[in-house]
């Protein structure tokens, strides 16, 4: 018996940075979706003890980097499981994009390998266990819509947005999560309205949305890479009701409602960005399989 599973990308709509903790993470609080952009994951057991990641993406570790093969490792720790998988991963999300693709892809392996190995454990107790893998892990666990805070793992769970289009961009440059915390400068920081965003998407106002959006870490990164800025730029001049920056980058996305100016910025984006994609919003919890 093998395991079929989807793991989608999520975007930031808000992304705060409060302050830095004792224990060296940063405290955030942010408001995150899920769209429909997603790795596909297909675990079939063996019969020997070992976890095997296959990918055709050379810029996927196969080894213990790789956070579904952490994933695998926690429960088989866990729980004394001695049968072995292997983790075949078909990549459609951009690697060091934030779009959280690897850690979709531990949350997705969790989520299958309860099944596979049949461990009746609750999602409560997977988004336990994926926050020892990474702080949006647990996020990806449940899908949806949610408003993050600790480091990441304490999840509420919100309404979805109203339905619109994401077009999503990404520059060909990798960036470092933990360069962008380093160069962030906390007491320097204007706090985007994240309440205002969870009340404008609880009111389903997708003006309010639009006008509230805002990322902290953008500012870091736009300073590192100014491709990012000129693809914020252009999609802004394209026409987006909203254009923003997703986790730490490079990824930018812009929200648009009507199909007929999403075209003319798909194509103009095409025009000097390797990466583009036009999806949808996904926001709700049962989206996943």
């Amino acid at each position: 018996m093998k395991v079929l599973v989807k793991a989608p990308a999520k975007i930031n709509l808000s992304l705060d940075v409060l302050h830095k903790r004792p224990d060296g993470y940063h405290e955030v609080k942010m408001v995150m979706t899920t769209i429909d952009l997603a790795d596909r994951i297909e675990l079939i057991p063996r019969t020997d003890d070992v976890i095997q990641i296959i990918s055709q993406n050379r810029f996927v570790p196969d080894d213990h980097r790789n956070l579904a093969y952490q994933a695998a490792k926690v429960l088989k720790d866990t729980f004394g499981i001695k049968q072995g998988v292997a983790i075949s991963l078909t990549k459609n999300i951009p690697v060091a994009a934030g779009l959280a693709g690897g850690s979709s892809d531990a949350a997705a392996t969790l989520r299958g390998l309860n099944k596979l190995w049949r461990l009746g454990l609750t999602l409560d107790e997977l988004a336990e266990l994926g926050a020892q893998i990474g702080s949006d892990v647990p996020f990806c666990v449940y899908g949806g819509t949610a408003v993050a805070t600790g480091r990441g793992e304490k999840i509420m769970p919100i309404s979805s947005p109203p339905p619109c289009w994401v077009i999503l961009a990404k520059p060909s440059i990798g960036v470092s999560t933990a360069e962008v915390y380093r160069n962030l400068k906390v007491g320097e920081i204007q706090h985007p309205d994240v309440d205002g965003m969870v009340e404008a998407i609880e009111r389903q106002d997708y003006a309010a949305i639009c006008q509230l959006v805002g990322n902290v870490l953008e500012e870091v990164t736009l300073k590192m890479h100014p491709e990012v800025a000129h693809i914020k730029e252009q999609m802004k001049r394209f026409g987006a009701d909203a254009v923003l920056m997703s986790g730490s980058g490079p990824t930018v996305f812009g929200l648009v409602q009507h199909d007929s100016r999403l075209q003319r910025i798909y194509n103009g984006l095409r025009g000097f960005c390797d990466q583009v994609f036009a999806v949808r919003i996904l926001g709700e919890q049962n989206s996943l399989d």
